[in-house]
């Protein structure tokens, strides 16, 4: 799993990414109530604004981490938006994105990476 400044992650499955945002992100966020996905088929670039997070509390783009074409959104999220604060890293995911430049996966930071950037924070 890599992480964004913007605390998205990014779990790489062949040339499939898994997107969504961070359990620090989700929890700073605050319960959320609504989540619009990215449609299939859609071309992002690497931070792009491809989702929305709305919580009580604000609302938030998302950003595509990587360069790609969108092969799922989890539609799921649009009648369990709660799943975001339940398992960000992992059932709360956004989007699946076919990845046209795999090297800016690797270009991302790692957890311990992702933590000590949490720390300064």
């Amino acid at each position: 799993m890599r992480f964004t400044k913007d605390h998205e992650w990014v779990r790489l499955d062949g040339d499939v990414a898994t997107v969504g945002i961070s359990k620090h992100a989700a929890e700073a966020l605050g319960d959320v109530v609504f989540v619009e996905t990215p449609d299939a088929g859609k071309t992002v670039a690497k931070g792009d604004s491809f989702a929305v997070v709305e919580s009580v509390k604000a609302a938030s783009d998302v950003y595509a981490p990587v360069s790609g074409e969108v092969v799922e959104g989890n539609a799921a999220l649009a009648s369990a938006p709660e799943t975001v604060n339940a398992d960000p890293e992992g059932e709360g995911w956004f989007a699946k994105i076919k990845v046209s430049d795999a090297s800016q996966v690797d270009a991302l930071m790692d957890r311990a990476a992702y933590d000590a950037f949490l720390a300064t924070l």
